[in-house]
């Protein structure tokens, strides 16, 4: 007990206390507390953090994304316009000029490039409707714009070396995508309204589910996205004539010569311009002049594909896609015909014609008949400027349709249209040569002015009416906008062919078919009144291609519980019956060949045992079921083996096969040791 006192003293006497003494402690336990606070607070939810706040961040975030969208759309398309309406006026200008064509294409036998040219890009658009749905849903709204940009691109590029192998071709080219770009630039536009929207009442339990929109849910944003898109393009006939300004407006010849020999004006033309004189040039352009021009707009048409592929975003989610392809090709090639049953769209054929009617006559017709005829060719620009600034400027007036009826816009636009089809009905002119006409330039002006009024009424009333029409089918929209512009490419054919027909016969024409239209659409929106069903052909479910190990057809997480059909559920219960079968048989033979490894090893137990590895090689193999795609087919179950699990089977049997060859190994080894011994 000393002993034990002493070596407690000694082990007393070695300890120091520290200076502070208890004080240490004390702070030693007060930095503890001091970092387990810092902790918490860090590792905590924090204190300033406001969800529903940032939600809402989020949200306007995503709303000015989608305005940034309909924006770039509306710039990239009036840029690509720009540079193909500028570069085609003033390149059948330079062709039309008889020195400018011998001197180039003389000797290179191209005196007709125009009239194929022409012809390209005209005719080929007929067939349009067979192939832009697909083409539009294989590459996406988006792409396909980038795509179509391009090819305009490619039109300007061609320019630069002019032959029938270039330049006949990329007019070929323009007039494939002409389709399917004006279908991809409206069906974006109305997908941006639908978007907005859902941004907007992102707390809607529909949109959070991502059910149909309810009826008339995003027309006003349809109403404002489509006249801020017509607004920017149609800036585009004012900036397409820059060229013809600034370049070839001082190589003209003086108004007396070049409509020398012509007689008569306006409504008494036949064909174009009788007796315009086929010099129209005082000097030609120098070639350097001609390829820096091309190069500037080569560069608008590369920026306008930046634009497209940069500024704009997708217009439908991966899913949708997905969905939206997986319906089968087929069955996207047949849907536009299908949607001709839909007497919405039957109706509106006759303005969807008409639309494309009015514009062409504008650029050609009216500018080149009465405009260029009066006042001469250095006044064409001023006409298509005044013309196109008056569409941009009045495509705010459907704006209107968000307090008034929606007939009120197409109404409006087709009387401004038909009073002035009678107006030039009654106007023509015979010409003086030895007379200045420049007192018609004012009505020819005002004219202009009204035309483009009627014009931005119409083509924006169409495209909103189209969109307000069919809002809640998001999986329409491409097939809808698809038979809205081909209507118009028909139309486009139909004037091409017409431009050697008498004036008069060109305007009753277009009388005829506005009446028409106009008759037809009081029919359409009367049977709506009426709560007349339309005949909508039915869009088939997607039908997802299974591909690779990461989508299974029986763990599909694209198929929701109401998808599943009773056959699918009695297939599980199946499968779920045979495993557990299968596991038992296992167990059981499990059991055999423990015992029969232990109390004998005679070849004959080997055989057995090599004969148990073998069904449960094939016990195995049929629990596997899930590797393999079931298919319901008129009530039968067909089993189609993938790849991937082809080759986890083979992995398996050779891993199986291994471990019963070093068993067997084994147990030899074991029965001559026993021998042995």
């Amino acid at each position: 007990m000393e002993a034990t006192d002493i070596e407690e003293h000694g082990e007393d006497a070695d300890f120091e206390a520290p200076p502070n003494g208890g004080m240490n402690e004390l702070l030693h336990v007060g930095q503890e507390e001091n970092i387990q606070g810092q902790m918490e607070e860090f590792l905590g939810p924090h204190s300033e953090y406001n969800e529903e706040e940032e939600e809402k961040k989020y949200y306007r975030r995503k709303r000015l994304g989608v305005i940034k969208n309909v924006v770039a759309a509306s710039v990239g398309a009036m840029i690509v316009y720009s540079v193909y309406m500028g570069l085609l006026q003033m390149q059948l200008i330079l062709h039309y000029d008889m020195t400018y064509r011998e001197v180039k294409y003389s000797n290179l036998g191209l005196e007709d490039i125009d009239r194929k040219m022409l012809m390209g890009i005209n005719v080929t658009p007929i067939i349009g409707l067979l192939y832009t749905p697909v083409l539009i849903r294989f590459l996406g709204t988006k792409w396909m714009m980038f795509l179509a940009s391009g090819i305009y691109a490619l039109f300007v590029s061609t320019n630069y070396w002019e032959r029938y192998y270039t330049l006949v071709q990329s007019a070929v080219a323009i007039g494939v995508v002409i389709v399917p770009l004006w279908a991809s630039l409206g069906n974006y536009i109305t997908r941006m309204a639908q978007q907005y929207y859902e941004y907007v009442n992102y707390k809607e339990e529909h949109v959070q589910e991502q059910k149909k929109l309810p009826k008339g849910a995003c027309h006003r944003y349809i109403i404002v996205f489509q006249s801020v898109f017509h607004i920017i393009f149609f800036l585009s006939f004012v900036f397409a004539e820059f060229p013809m300004r600034l370049v070839l407006n001082g190589h003209l010849h003086k108004t007396k010569h070049i409509l020398f020999n012509v007689k008569v004006c306006g409504a008494a033309v036949s064909g174009l311009i009788p007796g315009f004189n086929t010099t129209v040039l005082t000097k030609l352009p120098r070639s350097m002049l001609l390829i820096q021009v091309e190069s500037v707009l080569m560069g608008f048409a590369f920026l306008a594909m930046i634009v497209f592929l940069v500024l704009c975003g997708a217009a439908y989610r991966p899913t949708e896609e997905i969905d939206l392809r997986s319906i089968g090709w087929g069955n996207i090639f047949q849907l536009p015909f299908k949607h001709l049953r839909d007497y919405r769209l039957r109706l509106l054929s006759p303005f969807f014609i008409y639309s494309g009617f009015e514009a062409l006559f504008a650029v050609t017709g009216f500018s080149l008949s009465y405009g260029v005829c009066i006042l001469g060719l250095d006044r064409l620009w001023l006409l298509i400027v005044v013309y196109g600034l008056s569409c941009s400027v009045f495509s705010f007036l459907p704006l209107c349709i968000l307090r008034l009826p929606r007939w009120t816009c197409l109404a409006s636009g087709a009387a401004v249209h038909l009073v002035l089809l009678v107006a030039l009905l009654a106007f023509s002119l015979q010409r003086d040569r030895d007379l200045s006409y420049e007192q018609y330039l004012g009505p020819l002006l005002v004219i202009s002015v009204l035309w483009g009024l009627g014009t931005a009424l119409n083509k924006t009333g169409l495209s909103t009416v189209l969109g307000m029409l069919y809002a809640e089918e998001k999986e329409r929209l491409d097939f809808v906008y698809t038979i809205y512009h081909w209507c118009q490419a028909i139309a486009i054919f139909i004037v091409y062919l017409w431009s050697h027909l008498p004036m008069r016969a060109k305007l009753s024409i277009l009388l005829a078919t506005l009446l028409l239209a106009c008759y037809c659409y009081w029919v359409m929106e009367r049977r709506l009144a009426s709560d007349v069903r339309p005949r909508l052909p039915r869009i088939p479910r997607p039908r997802h291609k299974v591909k690779g190990y990461r989508y299974l057809e029986e763990d599909n997480s694209d198929e929701s519980d109401s998808e599943r059909s009773d056959d699918d559920e009695e297939l599980d219960k199946e499968n779920e019956g045979d495993v557990v079968e299968e596991m038992g048989a296992e167990d059981r033979e499990e059991r055999v060949q423990d015992g029969g490894a232990q109390g004998d090893d005679s070849p004959r137990a080997r055989r057995k045992s090599a004969r148990e590895g073998e069904r449960k090689e094939k016990a195995g193999e049929r629990r596997r079921d899930g590797g393999r795609m079931t298919e319901v087919r008129e009530g039968k179950r067909v089993q189609r083996c993938s790849g991937c699990c082809c080759v986890h089977d083979s992995i398996y049997i050779f891993i199986l096969s291994v471990v019963l060859h070093s068993s067997l190994n084994k147990m030899c080894f074991i029965k001559l040791a026993f021998v042995q011994v």
